[in-house]
């Protein structure tokens, strides 16, 4: 099994459970809304990147190493997030891909975490497969308001599942969780950049990526700006592949975010451009800022890409 025996949502509970284990330590909060555990870790709690670095865990189902590492933007000091995935189609795209559009009434959450593969409703799992019926599903919800009792009923019918096997993680974009959540995804926008362009995703073995952790905005819609920027202008991946070295070279060329035609300024400013619809925006434009590709049968190293100082360090702190 490509999650090495364990389902995806197992491998994650084990990191919820402590996730919860340590609430008051990592300053989230764990409550009950109808039948389903739900863990505050950005909505009305301050959070931590701490527990950042746990729910970024979750979203990989387990399958990544996340830390927190120095770094610095231009000549400001600024830390970076760093992944290492070890299965990346199951981590990235099975699980931390933010695929899942929940609305419910007023109420929106971008879902992401392994729950997506026990609901497996989205386009993508009939490519990659990985769809499960586990016993208790694990969510991450990227969202401005803590899901209600309705919200908890759907998740449960969607997933198949009962609400006490629900445990949902819910922070919004605008806080210290959630900037570490959105940023881990350095090298899923690459996964997903591949799969937009045709590739065999099966060619990627492993994953690493790093990208600078931005301040944390006063609100979701500047946060969403400048985690996007971490990514597209300050993110560095590396993909270990296999495969012809001609597609591969092709491929990295590709990939980074300067081939889109949306590259160059702000995310906010591109986003406010198109009446802040994202599927106006190139979709060409999410992958990181620099990406290396490394054939691990022919020893031949593909690299395409540049980092953007000046647009991070506008987006960051002007």
């Amino acid at each position: 099994m490509a999650t090495g025996g364990m389902s995806l949502n197992e491998r994650a509970l084990h990191v919820a459970d402590e996730l919860a284990r340590r609430a008051m330590e990592l300053d989230v909060a764990v409550t009950q809304i109808g039948g389903a555990r739900v863990i505050d870790a950005g909505v009305q709690q301050v959070g931590s990147v701490a527990a950042g670095v746990l729910v970024s865990r979750i979203c990989l189902a387990e399958l990544g190493q996340v830390m927190v590492t120095p770094g610095h933007v231009g000549d400001v000091p600024t830390p970076r997030v760093t992944v290492s995935v070890s299965r990346p189609v199951a981590a990235c795209m099975a699980s931390q891909y933010a695929g899942w559009r929940i609305a419910l009434g007023d109420w929106f959450a971008m879902g992401s975490g392994p729950f997506r593969a026990a609901y497996g409703k989205e386009e993508l799992y009939d490519h990659i497969g990985l769809r499960e019926r586990p016993s208790a599903v694990v969510g991450v919800l990227e969202t401005s308001a803590l899901p209600t009792e309705d919200v908890v009923k759907l998740i449960a019918e969607k997933c198949q599942v009962s609400e006490p096997a629900i445990t949902l993680i819910a922070a919004r974009t605008a806080s210290l969780v959630g900037g570490v959540q959105v940023v881990a995804r350095s090298v899923e926008t690459a996964m997903h950049k591949l799969h937009a362009l045709g590739f065999p995703l099966e060619q990627i073995v492993e994953g690493f990526g790093w990208a600078p952790l931005p301040p944390v905005a006063k609100n979701d819609m500047a946060a969403i700006g400048r985690t996007n920027d971490a990514v597209l202008y300050g993110g560095e991946v590396v993909l270990m592949a296999t495969g012809d070295d001609a597609v591969l070279a092709d491929m990295a060329a590709k990939l980074p975010a300067s081939a889109s035609r949306d590259y160059g300024r702000p995310f906010g400013r591109v986003f406010k451009e198109y009446q802040y619809d994202f599927y106006k925006i190139d979709p060409m434009l999410f992958s990181p800022a620099v990406v290396s590709v490394q054939n691990i049968q022919t020893g031949k190293v593909h690299t395409a890409g540049k980092l953007n100082p000046a647009v991070l360090g506008e987006s960051f702190f002007g």
